[in-house]
């Protein structure tokens, strides 16, 4: 796959980050003998090697993640489990990058919070606390008078939606750096030891796109499918307007090469606040479960600004997005479903629950 000389990578010394930006620090998890003892706990005699599969490797991340403690691992513990929802704005969608208003944002995040989106159900099905994250929505989140909120809503607004990447960066360095804050600050004051991450946001799959083509180099007609934008087909002349227009948009922002600058110039205020969501959650050493492509967007600026993120990262889907399949090849990470889902809010996350439940079973036995 040829890279796009405009959004190709360029190999040179990684930049500085601000001093504004205080990252936590993110201890490892490999445990070569802890590995050694859990397979042979997973297959006694009589089984062939590996006989678990991928539910293997699945059982020996989630055990090392929990393997913090001074004590010996014996078995997993899932305590106080969290769903997190950050809602943004984007300044790109005024270019007719998708189908939806951008007032559905709004009306998104009130069905979370009157329990009416599909997430709520599973949210409820699983036992998850809910909470939704004003991250940066464009308007007032006001409910109706007569009606009976069943999640929380943190107002952590940076701005009203993102400027339009297309006339200049979509945030300030200093607005990038305050999301991130917030997004741990959300994280140090929740219980548990997981949490799930999902995202809500019209047009926040562009910003995904065009992280993945300047971080990885993808091209971004391949970042960026005909099928990925939100709404009915997209006929060939619109999708191909649309590509140009980010590619300009790009090559506009030529210069933001750190996964920073990145995200300052081509992200999101819910993306960047999930960066910073992993990297807390990471360094308390919790499971984290990534939804779709957006939150696979802000894994890939995570684990670019601290590498050892990616050992708490529990992939729950790959999604129906093609870029979301590029970007999870890029991060060699294995999603635990394959569903063809759009939908975003955490519901890959919740679907892939089970599956975690299950590699706690195989260690009770």
């Amino acid at each position: 796959m040829a890279l796009d000389p405009v959004l190709a990578p360029i190999t040179r010394r990684a930049p500085e980050l601000p001093a504004s930006l205080k990252l936590p620090h993110i201890a490892p998890t490999a445990d070569t003998l802890l590995e050694h003892s859990l397979k042979r706990r997973l297959a006694p005699g009589g089984l062939p090697e590996h006989a678990l599969g991928r539910m293997e490797a699945l059982v020996l991340q989630l055990a090392r993640i929990q393997n913090g403690s001074p004590l010996a691992f014996d078995l997993l513990a899932f305590d106080s489990p969290q769903l997190v929802v950050f809602a943004a704005d984007h300044g790109i969608a005024d270019e007719g990058m998708s189908e939806l208003a951008q007032s559905m944002t709004c009306e998104h995040v009130l069905q979370l919070l009157l329990g009416a989106a599909p997430v709520s159900a599973l949210a409820q099905m699983h036992g998850f606390d809910l909470t939704v994250v004003d991250a940066g929505v464009a308007s007032h989140i006001t409910l109706p008078e007569d009606a009976r909120r069943k999640a929380p809503l943190l107002l952590r607004k940076i701005g009203y939606g993102t400027r339009n990447l297309m006339l200049g960066p979509a945030m300030s360095q200093a607005q990038a750096v305050s999301a991130l804050h917030a997004g741990m600050d959300v994280v140090r004051h929740l219980p548990g030891n997981v949490i799930a991450l999902g995202d809500v946001g019209v047009a926040n799959g562009v910003s995904a796109s065009l992280l993945l083509s300047r971080l990885c180099g993808v091209p971004l007609a391949d970042a960026c499918g005909r099928d990925d934008f939100q709404g009915p087909g997209i006929d060939d002349s619109v999708h191909q307007q649309r590509i140009e227009k980010l590619s300009a948009a790009a090559s506009r922002h030529r210069k933001a090469l750190g996964p920073l600058d990145a995200l300052a110039a081509l992200g999101g205020f819910e993306i960047a606040m999930m960066t910073g969501a992993m990297l807390q959650a990471a360094s308390e050493r919790r499971v984290v479960l990534v939804d779709g492509y957006v939150a696979g967007a802000a894994a890939l600026v995570a684990r670019s600004l601290s590498p050892n993120v990616a050992d708490y990262l529990v992939f729950g889907h790959r999604s129906a997005d093609s870029g979301h399949r590029l970007l999870l090849i890029h991060l060699q990470a294995q999603p635990l479903l394959d569903m063809g889902l759009r939908l975003g809010q955490g519901t890959g996350a919740l679907l892939a629950w089970p599956l975690l439940l299950a590699a706690q079973g195989l260690l009770e036995r």
